[in-house]
């Protein structure tokens, strides 16, 4: 039906072209009304009451001195406006406050957060200790501030109290999956001790220097912002092990379903498992992360983001219908299970019934492809 009033409609358009005068002629309804104003006649300005103190009005809306007057001939052109200049600035990168913690969101998955966020500790001078891509933290080591680069020493020096100037500091950055999908959640702790002392210190439950904690968090919020309006100059090619699971296993249960083992916590399967999905080009539904369920449909591709068929598409009903997908659906649940310290991924038909093997195959080997 869609394509039926799309031909019509288009039928409709060619049978008018050979008479459009009606359309586009001196009397049609898209006819040139550039010199329209010609037509308009001048009115006495307005008279007040002799009584009524009114103070001096200027036009609201005068007419430019270059447009042309009553004794112009022919055809007037009129100018195209100026384009606006001004536009919304949205960064991809905030800084959210709950009570004394702080943390920076980022509208971007962990794994191109991760290497960003690592770029700007290693220009600042920092020395990385550790790092543990599979959990999304790395550790920086025992540095005093004059140890950093000069810039961000400065900066620090100013603003962090509490901290005697030939301490020794170091941070650990943790990324996790945000509360929105494709968002990060980057998080840092710093802790100090005594300069010269050998003392290995655990990791405090809160940072010892909240000052040191929240310039750290500015100073890399203001880096982030930088690399992002420059286009991502940092290179993402670190990403792609932040969330690969480090051991991938395609293996049968015990009933002789096939599932996907996952060496990796569930924060970073469930990242990595939407992620491999979507280059998969297998259209999600809805997912419920508190069930570990995304709900799949392999009749469909990926939808893509801000993507919007063009005028002809819609046209000619290339678009289908809900009807139309509804009646070739092919709909089953991709669901990830915490076993001990790995996670499962099985392909169910629903909550009650496994997927045909073929087809848990078929997605299981998709997203194994195209983990990492």
């Amino acid at each position: 039906m869609k394509r039926l009033a799309g031909l019509s409609a288009l039928a409709l358009i060619i049978s008018s072209t050979s008479g459009c005068g009606w359309l586009w002629g001196q009397d049609g309804y898209f006819r040139d009304r550039g010199s329209d104003y010609l037509e308009s006649r001048q009115t006495a300005p307005m008279q007040l009451p002799p009584n009524v103190d009114a103070k001096r009005l200027d036009p609201l809306l005068p007419v430019p001195m270059n447009v042309a007057d009553s004794r112009a001939e022919g055809e007037f052109d009129v100018p195209r406006p100026q384009a606006l200049q001004a536009k919304g600035e949205v960064s991809d990168y905030s800084l959210q406050k709950s009570g004394d913690s702080r943390w920076v969101v980022a509208q971007r998955v962990p794994a191109e957060v991760w290497p960003v966020a690592r770029q700007f500790f290693e220009d600042g001078g920092f020395r990385i200790a550790d790092e543990r891509p599979q959990t999304g933290e790395f550790s920086t080591d025992w540095q005093r501030l004059d140890q950093l680069s000069g810039p961000l020493a400065r900066r620090l020096g100013s603003r962090v109290s509490g901290v005697e100037p030939d301490s020794e500091i170091r941070a650990r950055v943790r990324i996790e999956p945000g509360v929105q999908r494709n968002t990060s959640e980057i998080f840092v702790l710093t802790t100090s001790r005594p300069a010269g002392s050998t003392a290995d210190t655990g990791w405090p439950s809160r940072s010892d220097s909240p000052s040191l904690e929240a310039a750290l968090l500015d100073e890399m919020l203001a880096s982030m912002a930088r690399s992002s309006e420059q286009g991502g100059s940092v290179s993402l090619l670190a990403a792609r092990d932040f969330d690969a699971p480090s051991r991938v296993t395609l293996s049968e249960d015990g009933n002789g379903n096939p599932m996907l083992s996952l060496g990796a916590d569930f924060d970073r399967s469930w990242s990595s498992v939407g992620r491999a999905l979507e280059t998969a080009d297998v259209r999600v539904d809805d997912l419920n992360r508190s069930l570990g369920v995304y709900y799949i449909n392999l009749a469909e591709g990926a939808v893509k983001k801000d993507e919007k068929p063009g005028f002809f598409a819609s046209l000619w009903g290339s678009d289908p219908s809900e009807e139309e997908i509804e009646a070739r659906a092919e709909r089953y649940q991709v669901r990830l299970t915490r076993v001990g310290e790995s996670v499962q991924v099985t392909v169910e038909k629903d909550i009650n019934t496994v997927a045909p093997a073929e087809v848990a195959r078929r997605v299981l080997t998709l997203i194994q492809e195209n983990l990492g």
